[in-house]
């Protein structure tokens, strides 16, 4: 280990709510993703607008596998995503697909309602006998615009929101998942591709409160 790195740590560790604060990806390139290298699929593109990029995927076969959990270990957490989903493709589309060795699993997904319309469908699996599915299709939100989309777990209840507001929760059991893979813009059996951009992904180990969330942003 770098020695920036472990003074890095020991000022988190002395910093009180440090281990609470955010892991923040961009995208840099479509194989740098964060501080990760993805193995490509097809050819993702890198969008600039208003001065802030952002990986588009234009449906299969485009996609970006990790071998990394961002969520290993976490007994709690809250995934946010800035997205822009395109007013085209399949109906069922997963954009963001997080498994690890034993075969939990949790999805962020999206249903194309119409052309000019989505929602959101999340997805957290800890066994056959607990697994939950979160889905409203009469909450829709605009396709061709930027959203955040948000999953929180507090250790019992699961939710989702989008643009800071709260659409459904259910209670779940789901364990600390352990270190495992991830793709974005695709399942990971590559089914159910994309279509659209992500700005920003964020992983916290907590679960934030609706006001703590991020805002929408401005059309």
């Amino acid at each position: 280990m770098r020695p920036q790195t472990i003074f890095a740590l020991l000022l988190c560790w002395l910093a009180p709510g440090c281990a609470q604060q955010p892991t923040v990806w961009n995208f840099k390139k479509p194989d740098r993703i964060g501080n990760n290298f993805a193995t490509i699929s097809g050819a993702p593109s890198i969008a600039e607008e208003r001065g802030r990029r952002s990986m588009c995927f234009k449906g299969e076969p485009d996609a970006a596998l990790l071998d990394v959990n961002p969520i290993a270990g976490f007994r709690n957490f809250t995934i946010e995503v800035l997205i822009k989903p395109r007013s085209a493709g399949s109906a069922e589309q997963r954009f963001l697909h997080i498994e690890d060795a034993r075969a939990a699993r949790l999805l962020l997904e999206l249903r194309i309602v119409s052309p000019q319309e989505w929602a959101l469908d999340t997805f957290l699996f800890d066994s056959p006998q607990s697994r939950l599915t979160l889905l409203d299709r009469a909450k829709v939100h605009s396709t061709d615009q930027w959203h955040w989309v948000a999953l929180t777990y507090d250790g019992t209840t699961m939710a989702h929101y989008v643009d800071g507001v709260r659409e459904l929760e259910g209670p779940v059991a789901f364990r600390a998942m352990s270190p495992g893979k991830m793709s974005l813009g695709v399942r990971l059996n590559k089914v159910s591709w994309y279509q659209g951009c992500m700005r920003e992904i964020r992983y916290t180990p907590r679960a934030l409160a609706a006001p703590e969330l991020q805002k929408p942003p401005k059309r």
